[in-house]
């Protein structure tokens, strides 16, 4: 395994690991739309006047787990507690129903042995729920309420242990903990691949674990109007990926760029680079898959504002041959390059040709940095004509 050295660098983030991602800033005229996910993948939705509260209790196990793990603690210990309280009471309550608890002769037989208040009743009750059996204390034949009692306890025992423990581990066991080393790049770019017009991003798998089954989806969400005049506020729309395996299945070994043409069913097919900065858009990133070593399904997400969507930049490799096996540098996993974009929309783009014309228009049209070249070697050749010729 290729050895990853040094710290996380900023090109790039955690999926829960985020929250203190510099935001670029904005003029305080401009107020922008609030986030629908955030970069760590939490959504920024707040459920509230739900009136039928009963309905998460009647799937408590669910509800359980997604408790935090204090308050899942408490309720844990809680439960062993009472559970033990009550039946130490009602080892008591026998007791001295049965006399148990006065001073009898050598004849007597107790309903249980040894037990002579309500702390020596808990001891018994604590004895017989997680049955350790220290000998001292026992149930007798002697009253069949003290059998029932004895069955009753220990099926109430083996619930709170199977729903307790099960709800314990599957919160260890939660499927968003593998999703802190799924990796999305910081910002999405815009620019050509295979001479088409792309939006582009770029996610990676820092385990050697593999994410088996892993799709991708993207879905632009915005403010629109219908045509009725209804406005909704968070519109979602999904595009279609050009993935390199050529679905929305990926192998996701080494860190992919995961592409979408931006053609005309595109929700971002009329928008140009002013147009983008002006739009309160987000485009939003669903990783899914299942963990190779668990079974279980995770999810990670992560979303893009306007802001954050680089255009004319594209991603530089990270993938290099190094003695007879590959090695990807993630410290260039975020970083980008500058290249030639047409600064126009995909739409204007196609109305004036396409990509064909205008890189026939770039070789055409030299660059700036051409252009002074070439006037500088003028330069230099008139300096060095001789006055007297």
């Amino acid at each position: 395994m290729l050895s990853r050295k040094g710290l996380i660098p900023d090109d790039y983030l955690l999926t829960r690991l985020a929250e203190d991602v510099q935001q670029p800033k904005f003029k305080a005229s401009k107020a922008r739309k609030a986030r629908f996910v955030a970069k760590n993948g939490t959504c920024n939705v707040a459920h509230t006047n739900i009136r039928e509260q009963g309905r998460f209790l009647q799937d408590v196990f669910t509800t359980l787990v997604d408790l935090k793990w204090l308050h899942l603690l408490i309720i844990f210990t809680m439960s062993f507690l009472c559970s033990w309280l009550l039946f130490a009471m009602v080892w008591w309550l026998i007791a001295f129903a049965h006399g148990d608890l006065d001073q009898k002769g050598d004849d007597f037989v107790p309903c249980v042995t040894d037990i002579h208040s309500f702390s020596s009743a808990f001891l018994f009750s604590i004895e017989v729920q997680v049955t350790i059996g220290f000998g001292g204390r026992m149930v007798t034949e002697e009253c069949l309420s003290a059998i029932v009692v004895l069955i009753i306890q220990n099926i109430v025992g083996l619930l709170i242990n199977a729903i307790m423990l099960g709800c314990i581990f599957m919160k260890t066991a939660q499927a968003n903990r593998r999703a802190e080393t799924l990796i999305f790049s910081k910002h999405a770019v815009i620019s050509i691949r295979n001479n088409k017009l792309c939006f582009m991003i770029r996610l990676g798998d820092l385990r050697k674990s593999m994410i088996i089954s892993a799709t991708v989806r993207m879905q632009v969400v915005r403010r629109s109007t219908t045509s009725e005049g209804d406005v909704v506020p968070l519109d979602q729309i999904d595009i279609h990926m050009d993935n390199p395996v050529g679905t929305n299945g990926i192998f996701l070994v080494v860190p992919l760029i995961i592409c979408h043409v931006i053609d005309k069913d595109s929700p971002l097919y009329e928008l140009s680079p002013a147009d983008l900065q002006n739009n309160d858009i987000e485009v939003v990133v669903v990783l899914e898959g299942v963990v190779e070593t668990t079974g279980i399904t995770t999810q990670a997400r992560t979303s893009y504002l306007s802001e954050e969507i680089l255009w004319g930049q594209r991603f530089v490799p990270t993938i290099s041959e190094e003695e007879g096996m590959y090695a990807v540098d993630y410290s260039k996993f975020g970083n980008t390059v500058r290249v030639a974009t047409p600064s126009c929309s995909a739409k204007k783009l196609d109305e004036k040709g396409g990509i064909a014309r205008f890189k026939l228009h770039e070789h055409a049209t030299p660059r700036p940095s051409v252009r002074r070249r070439r006037l500088s070697l003028r330069m230099k050749q008139y300096s060095t004509i001789s006055p007297l010729a």
